[in-house]
């Protein structure tokens, strides 16, 4: 392979990347397992308590009639001695309300409400989140999107972590449920990029500044919630739960993100065309929307992921119907290590959330689809996302 006119300087730079690349990856596959493994949250195994402080589960829920029943089952089934379960509807046109109240059937601890249309300047999500607080009584406040099903011991142990710790937010990351092709392939690629851009070590230090929080499952001390002005403090954001975690670590009070995969599992979305639109939304405005970040974790992937796989096909075919000797069986053989070596860490993420593995062979195919969706996402100033507008990560007055 001579890339550069000089056959000593290609073998030295192209050797190198595959190197390189070579060994990253294998790291990378070893280290699956102990990624945050410091920061998991073991499932308690005793006895529920027989008194503790109001827990109230907030749910947001826009036109989530596919998901509201098993949320709020779910829900309703948690053990905890003073619970009330609060739905905001916020103005869904799919019955979400009316399946809201058939899944309470009749259950005193749910109140399902419903919401009203933003004022100017708020967002759906933390306008109805706000609604949600504010009819809740409880101590303790734990904001649950509409698609998580929570596991009954959750807040059993999510308590315990808070209180240990004197966390005013303690946010999770549990499991997805992925049933279609697109979300078996796509989700988790999206979702390891996001967890592998976190670094728990420093968002778990009350002594420096970053911070995170996964709106899937955040629970608060009231008192830290009022302390920053609720979701009013996030009133105009797409991105409301960094953002809020921002807020409360502004405020020097401490807050946790944890690992718990038996802790809830939700479904994201149902279809390829809402894992482009919504993680289009969101993945550039969680960069904080700097291009070097953006085009930068495009130009990683296409170089540390895609290039190997263009390369070895490539290669095989310009051989296998060229004819052509170039290039030759030792560089063929690193491109295919390498492309292995991938294929074996999307192998392992797969095993260590709990699924069979069988769709690895389709990481390439999701690393160019998330090229695309980061690409729509920095280039797309505008998002609409359930009937609602956002320029920029913020949202827009209905004309």
């Amino acid at each position: 392979m001579n890339l550069w006119g000089d056959p000593l300087l290609s073998v030295i730079l192209a050797g190198g990347y595959l190197g390189l690349l070579g060994l990253m990856w294998s790291l990378l596959f070893v280290g699956v397992p102990f990624w945050g493994a410091k920061w998991r949250i073991p499932q308690p195994d005793d006895a529920p308590p027989e008194a503790g402080p109001w827990l109230s589960i907030c749910i947001p829920a826009r036109n989530e009639a596919a998901n509201i029943q098993a949320a709020v089952t779910a829900a309703l089934a948690v053990r905890w001695p003073n619970l009330e379960v609060v739905v905001v509807d916020d103005r869904s046109d799919d019955g979400t309300g009316a399946l809201a109240r058939e899944a309470g059937a009749g259950d005193p601890r749910l109140r399902v409400v419903e919401g009203a249309e933003p004022q100017s300047g708020w967002a759906g999500k933390p306008w109805t989140c706000a609604r949600a607080a504010g009819e809740a009584r409880g101590d303790l406040l734990l904001f649950l999107d509409a698609d998580v099903c929570i596991h009954p011991d959750a807040p059993r142990a999510l308590v315990a972590v808070m209180r240990a710790e004197k966390l005013g937010l303690l946010s999770v990351f549990g499991t997805w449920e992925l049933v279609s092709f697109w979300e078996r392939a796509l989700v988790p690629a999206v979702g390891w990029l996001i967890r592998g851009a976190v670094d728990l070590d420093q968002i778990n230090d009350p002594g420096r500044p970053e911070a995170f929080a996964n709106g899937q499952l955040i629970l608060f001390q009231r008192e830290a919630y009022e302390q920053i002005g609720g979701h009013e403090a996030v009133r105009d954001q797409i991105l409301e739960d960094v953002r809020i975690a921002e807020a409360v670590k502004k405020q020097g009070v401490p807050i946790g993100m944890r690992l718990a995969r038996w802790m809830f599992r939700v479904r994201l979305y149902r279809s390829l065309s809402e894992i482009v639109g919504g993680y289009s939304k969101n993945l550039y405005e969680g960069m904080g929307r700097q291009p070097l970040l953006g085009f930068g974790a495009i130009l990683f992937i296409f170089v540390g992921t895609l290039t190997p796989f263009i390369g070895l096909l490539g290669g095989l075919w310009v051989r296998g119907v060229s004819g052509w000797a170039v290039p030759g069986d030792g560089w063929l053989l690193a491109l295919a290590v390498v492309c292995a070596l991938q294929l074996g860490f999307r192998w392992r993420i797969e095993r260590h959330d709990g699924r069979s593995g069988r769709v690895a062979w389709a990481h390439p195919l999701a690393n160019l689809m998330l090229v695309w969706i980061l690409l729509r996402s920095i280039v797309g100033v505008q998002a609409t996302w359930k009937g609602r507008t956002f320029v920029d990560g913020r949202a827009q007055a209905p004309e």
